[in-house]
C-alpha cells in the first residue's frame, strides 16, 4: 500500500520495521486510553475504523482497480468485521475504560491459547502436542499471577466489566481466526481488512448510538482527535507497512515477536505515561503468559497449524 522506501533493504530493514511495530502497536493501546478520556470509547473506535478502513479501500479500488466485492464476499466480510473489528476491537478499546491499559493488552494478547481451546472442543482438534500443553499451562499460570495482584485486590463492578469486556474481545478474535483458517474470501487480504474496517465502523456508530456512547462531533476535544490521527496514521497504515515489511523480510518466527513484546511496551509505556501501577507480581506473570502463548504458537507452526496473530487495538 504505502511506500517503504524510508525502510532500510534486507534485515536490517526487516529488524526495524520489527521494531517499529512492536513499539506502535504497543503504544496503541495507551493513546487509545487518552482518547477515550474525552470521547465515548465505542465512537472513538468507529471513527478510527472509518478513517483507517477508508484508506485501504480507496487505494485498492483507485490505484490497483480492484472491484467492489461480490454479495458471498460481502457477507463474509460482514461476519468478520462483526467478530473482528466490532467485538474485538470496539470492545477492547472499550474495557481500557475501566481497567489497567497493560491488563486488557496482556488478556488480548491470549487468544493463540484460547484459539486451541476452542478448537478442541468444538473443531474436535486433538492432537494436542507436549510442548503445546505446556505452554497452556504456562500462559494460565501467568494470568492467574496477574490476576492475584490485580482482580482479586479489586473487585469492583467497574474493573470486572472492564475484564469481561476484554475476554469477550479476546474470544471473539479468537473465533474470527478459526474462521479465517477455515476458508479463503478470495479477495486481496489487506484489500478484505480495509472493508472489514469501513462496515465494522457503521455497526459500531450504531452500536455507540443504542448504548448512548456518542457525543456531538463538536464536542470532540483535539486531545481526542491526535489519538484518532495516531491510531490511523500510526496504528493503522505506517506499522501496518512494517508489519507486512518484516514479515517479508524476516523469518516468520522472528518477525511474529511483536505479538508477545506488543504487551510489555503497553505496560511500560502505561507506567510511564498514565502511572499505571508496575509491580513485580504484574510484570514477571505477564512475562510467564507471554512466554507459554509463544509456546504454543510455535508449537502449532511445527504441526503446520500455525495461529494468524495480528493487532487488536
Amino acid at each position: 500500500m504505502a511506500n517503504s522506501n524510508f525502510l532500510p533493504r534486507g534485515k536490517s530493514g526487516g529488524y526495524l520495521a520489527l521494531a517499529i511495530t512492536c513499539v506502535v502497536w504497543g503504544t496503541t493501546w495507551v493513546v487509545s486510553k487518552i482518547g477515550i478520556a474525552d470521547i465515548p470509547a465505542l465512537q472513538m473506535a468507529s471513527i478510527r475504523q472509518l478513517l483507517g478502513g477508508s484508506c485501504f479501500v480507496l487505494f485498492f479500488i483507485l490505484k490497483k482497480k480492484l472491484p467492489l466485492p461480490n454479495r458471498k464476499q460481502f457477507a463474509r466480510l460482514f461476519t468478520l468485521a462483526l467478530l473482528m473489528f466490532v467485538f474485538a476491537n470496539g470492545l477492547s478499546t472499550w474495557s481500557l475504560k475501566y481497567i489497567p491499559t497493560g491488563l486488557s493488552a496482556l488478556i488480548g494478547a491470549l487468544y493463540p491459547l484460547s484459539v486451541v481451546i476452542i478448537g478442541m472442543f468444538f473443531f474436535k482438534t486433538r492432537n494436542m502436542k507436549p510442548l503445546t500443553l505446556v505452554g497452556l499451562l504456562l500462559g494460565i499460570t501467568g494470568i492467574g499471577i496477574v490476576f492475584y495482584q490485580s482482580v482479586f485486590q479489586n473487585q469492583s463492578p467497574d474493573f470486572l466489566f472492564g475484564v469481561a469486556l476484554s475476554v469477550i474481545a479476546m474470544l471473539s478474535w479468537s473465533i474470527g481466526t478459526l474462521i479465517l483458517t477455515k476458508g479463503n474470501i478470495q479477495m486481496n487480504p489487506y484489500y478484505a481488512v480495509g472493508w472489514q474496517m469501513v462496515i465494522s465502523s457503521v455497526l459500531l456508530y450504531i452500536f455507540a448510538l443504542f448504548t448512548h456512547q456518542t457525543i456531538p462531533f463538536a464536542a470532540i476535544s483535539s486531545t481526542a482527535w491526535y489519538a484518532i490521527a495516531y491510531l490511523v496514521i500510526m496504528g493503522s497504515i505506517l506499522s501496518f507497512v512494517a508489519f507486512i515489511y518484516s514479515m517479508k523480510h524476516l523469518p516468520i518466527a522472528v518477525a511474529s515477536l511483536y505479538a508477545y513484546i506488543n504487551p510489555l511496551v503497553a505496560m511500560l509505556v502505561a507506567a510511564i505515561v498514565l502511572n499505571e501501577e508496575l509491580t513485580v507480581y504484574i510484570l514477571w506473570g505477564s512475562v510467564i503468559t507471554l512466554v507459554g502463548v509463544f509456546l504454543v504458537n510455535y508449537s502449532l507452526r511445527q504441526s503446520q497449524q500455525k495461529i494468524i496473530v495480528e493487532p487488536e487495538i
